[in-house]
């Protein structure tokens, strides 16, 4: 089944994250105003701190990016009911290979220098998530389980380095030595921090769409997805698409991270992230899956995330609000999927169904 069968079966699967958004908005609105705020000034706030200029526009957009690629992780994973909720730890792992080898590449021709920052970054993403796909194969271990453990285990190695062996010189911060420059991102506008990260974003994005709806692996990622026992009967290797399918899933995620020393930060630092990882799951729950719509909705929750400051900073209004409204999404999505929508929004065609019958045969017997 492609992805336009889905939509012809569900013609409301892409209506749904907009609705659930309008209803957030709705509520949140509610809520301030029993707070005695204007949602009107709130939300133009918010939407001035995202897009109200050319440096809130950029900075919006450097913050989705690192949401693309592990919004596309969780897609990829969670498309075979592989429930990888490790891509935090898969980036992080990404951006310590692309900080450990960043810094040996001076003298290097520029494109190749980021060229393997890049890779190497995928490269340990992969590794990080292929152990689970293997732990899920060979020994049945629960993925949600050992993704979760083995974010701990990537954040604690990441500060192990900046306290040790990858630590800057002088010893003074808990930070590496900086990338060469040859390894480093070419920027479009500077002081602006947009970089072509972002077209790198949109061409995995269209590249998982292809791969997960017009390929043989992708339909056997799907396929697990929908219905394992199925699938296995006709022939899937269930184990071996887990391990590959978690190992891209970490690749993507891992390449997520490299790019953030590569382009960004230069260097690593203790906390490389804010928890993009664990965002990503809400992305790619908004998205549907679907990676075609995944880079909107990183943009949706990247604005918010760029946004809440400016809202803090002229209306006083906390920015835990804007944690407020992505949970509300998707509780809100989440309510959408449930059964008993399903049979209300069943009952609601059907009965408009019979009322346009209805009112054909009147016409027909009135003629």
């Amino acid at each position: 089944m492609n992805a336009r069968t889905e939509s012809a079966r569900d013609p409301f699967a892409l209506l749904r994250p907009l609705a659930a958004l309008a209803a957030a908005v709705a509520l949140i609105a509610l809520v301030l105003l029993a707070l005695g705020a204007s949602p009107a000034r709130v939300f133009a706030a918010l939407w001035e701190g995202a897009f109200g200029n050319w440096f809130a526009l950029t900075d919006t957009l450097v913050k989705s990016t690192p949401l693309v690629f592990t919004g596309l992780a969780i897609a990829v994973a969670f498309s075979g009911s592989l429930w990888n909720i490790g891509a935090d730890g898969q980036l992080i792992i990404g951006a310590l290979a692309a900080g450990a080898v960043g810094p040996m590449l001076g003298g290097w021709p520029r494109p190749l220098g980021i060229a393997i920052v890049l890779v190497s970054g995928a490269i340990g993403g992969a590794l990080w998530g292929g152990v689970c796909g293997w732990l899920r194969a060979r020994r049945a271990t629960s993925e949600v389980i050992s993704t979760i453990m083995m974010n701990f285990v990537a954040m604690q190695l990441l500060s192990w380095a900046v306290h040790g062996p990858l630590m800057e010189p002088s010893g003074a911060y808990p930070k590496s030595v900086a990338i060469a420059p040859a390894a480093r991102m070419y920027m479009f506008a500077p002081p602006s921090q947009l970089n072509p990260a972002m077209l790198l974003a949109l061409g995995l994005a269209l590249g998982c769409y292809f791969f997960l709806f017009r390929s043989t692996a992708g339909f056997e990622l799907r396929a697990l997805g929908r219905n394992r026992r199925a699938a296995t009967f006709f022939g899937v290797p269930a184990g071996a698409v887990a391990i590959w399918a978690m190992a891209l899933s970490g690749a993507l995620a891992g390449l997520g991270g490299a790019v953030q020393v590569c382009a960004i930060t230069h260097r690593l630092y203790e906390k490389m992230s804010p928890g993009w990882g664990y965002e990503a799951i809400a992305v790619a729950l908004v998205a549907r899956l679907d990676p075609r719509w995944i880079v909107a909705s990183a943009i949706f929750f990247g604005a918010l995330d760029s946004g809440s400051q400016a809202m803090q900073r002229t209306e006083g209004v906390s920015p835990v609000l804007v944690q407020v409204i992505q949970g509300l999404v998707i509780l809100i999505l989440l309510a959408l999927d449930t059964p008993a929508f399903s049979r209300l929004r069943e009952s609601f065609g059907r009965a408009a169904e019979a009322s346009a019958s209805g009112e054909s045969a009147a016409e027909g017997g009135d003629a």
